[in-house]
């Protein structure tokens, strides 16, 4: 993840650190589940629910969970709150050179003193001439009283900043960002739930697949004890059969309750009430995946990626403010203006007007700005690295996810292999045992070889279907591709 870098441009826009911090925060980074999955180390594991539980049971398809995501995923609002963050400072920089109007006005009653002003006896004296008959009023009070009313209208308007331009263009491409960082965390949205879904799936295939053997084992220790009765077989026989069900029986409970708590994480990673009672409308998906080239791949996935798009716009971002850190050299022109009217005692209303031109140049300012143009430039040169190496990370991800996809592929054609071998090799020691030719030692040993693998099958099928999801994710389609990937 991008760290994030803050500049300061007074010239260039108010506001415009907020656009650097936040455009550091839409980087979105895939985490890795842990153990104890926590939104408070990763958004994404978090949702807001919005709807209490309800007492039926809720159905719950694939497409259903992602969309349900990608409405309450806390991950996804906080880079959609980004976005909108991201708008926002636009629209400040835009008022820089849009004209700035505002309408003042007031009223009031005041009383001045003269002589605290400079006017005293002596000097009103000066202009006694100006008085009838030539003399000052003996009852001339230094302290004047009026009432005045006062309107204004004021303009204020940039015509030309280069700073300021530079800081528009960053601006632009900061909102840029933040949408390509919001469709991250869509993917991000869809990777997390799809894979939540898959491994729900899986484990409910596990928890059928250790009834079945439990009811399986329940039969043998049925057999086994009927035949100790009879005094066909001995003690360790019917004990064996014993000790193989309560084994089947502590693998079943511990699958349930690993259902139970991954069944937790979707509902909160998609916003349903932990209390509610969800059933999976899917079954476990599976399918070949049609064969793609490495060059085909990371073709798509350098048009498509969303965070490649991200990296681009930050770089783009981190040019402009170099432009701008450079084009604080530049004089900067504004323009003020305004028009007054006030009324004194009542006595008419008076107007005046103000026009005015300011031309601003630099000067004895080139230690800052050269500071400003260093620290700018270094930060472009950070961005830009990090593009280069974000193109080699989706070489080296695209490389990878194919090597995964074709290596789990073979892996489920020897899974699969591996359980039909096992099952015809519990089906002819069942046969044996029956027919007296061995005891059960060899068929309990079969019986937790199915059971070993039929789990490898169930996890197989799940790591396939995920490298699958992987894929797509590293070619940039996941959130459009989903289904088509996981062959549904």
């Amino acid at each position: 993840m991008n760290r994030v870098r803050h500049f300061t441009f007074r010239q260039a826009a108010p506001g415009f650190i907020a656009i650097l911090a936040l455009t550091g925060a839409v980087t979105v980074a895939a985490r890795a589940q842990g153990q104890n999955p926590s939104s408070a180390s990763n958004p994404f594991w978090g949702s807001v629910t919005e709807q209490p539980a309800i007492g039926t049971v809720l159905k719950l398809s694939l497409d259903d969970a992602v969309r349900r995501g990608l409405t309450n995923n806390l991950g996804l609002k906080e880079a959609e709150s980004a976005e909108l963050s991201l708008h926002g400072e636009k629209n400040e920089v835009i008022q820089v050179f849009a004209p700035t109007i505002t309408l003042n006005g007031n009223t009031g009653y005041y009383m001045h003193d003269l002589a605290a002003l400079g006017f005293g006896p002596k000097t009103i004296g000066e202009f006694s001439s100006l008085f009838p008959g030539g003399k000052t009023p003996a009852n001339l009070s230094l302290i004047t009283r009026d009432d005045l009313t006062v309107g204004q209208v004021q303009l204020t308007q940039v015509l030309f900043s280069a700073p300021a331009i530079a800081a528009f263009k960053a601006a632009g491409a900061a909102e840029r960002s933040a949408y390509f960082g919001k469709m991250t965390a869509r993917g991000e949205v869809v990777q997390q739930v799809a894979t939540a879904y898959l491994r729900a799936i899986a484990d409910e295939s596990q928890v059928e697949n250790e009834k079945a053997l439990v009811a399986q084992a329940q039969l043998f220790e049925d057999h086994a004890h009927e035949a100790h009765v009879a005094g066909t077989v001995a003690n360790l026989d019917e004990l064996r059969a014993q000790v193989q069900l309560q084994s089947q029986q502590q693998a079943l409970i511990a699958a349930e309750n690993q259902q139970a708590k991954d069944l937790i994480l979707l509902k909160r990673e998609i916003g349903v009430d932990p209390a509610q009672v969800i059933a999976l409308a899917d079954p476990a998906p599976y399918s070949e995946l049609a064969a793609q080239t490495l060059e085909e791949a990371r073709a798509l996935a350098y048009k498509s990626r969303q965070d490649y798009q991200n990296q681009q716009n930050q770089a783009v971002v981190y040019k402009a403010l170099y432009g701008s850190a450079r084009a604080e050299r530049l004089p900067t022109l504004s323009f003020y203006s305004y028009y007054q009217t006030s009324t004194v005692n009542g006595a008419g209303t008076h107007g005046n007007f103000l026009a005015l031109g300011q031309l601003s140049i630099p000067i004895f300012r080139e230690g800052k700005i050269r500071g400003d143009e260093d620290s700018a430039r270094a930060h472009m040169e950070a961005a830009n690295a990090a593009l280069y190496d974000l193109r080699d990370h989706i070489d080296e991800q695209v490389r990878a996810a194919l090597l995964d996809v074709n290596a789990n592929a073979k892996l489920v054609d020897v899974a699969r292999s591996n359980v039909d071998l096992a099952n015809r090799a519990l089906s002819d020691e069942t046969d044996r045992v029956n027919a007296g030719v061995d005891d059960n030692l060899p068929l309990v040993t079969a019986q937790a070889t199915l059971a070993s693998a039929q789990n490898n099958l169930v996890e197989s099928l799940y790591q396939y279907n995920v490298s699958k999801l992987a894929l797509a994710r590293a070619s940039g389609v996941l959130e459009q591709q989903y289904k088509v990937y996981l062959g549904q």
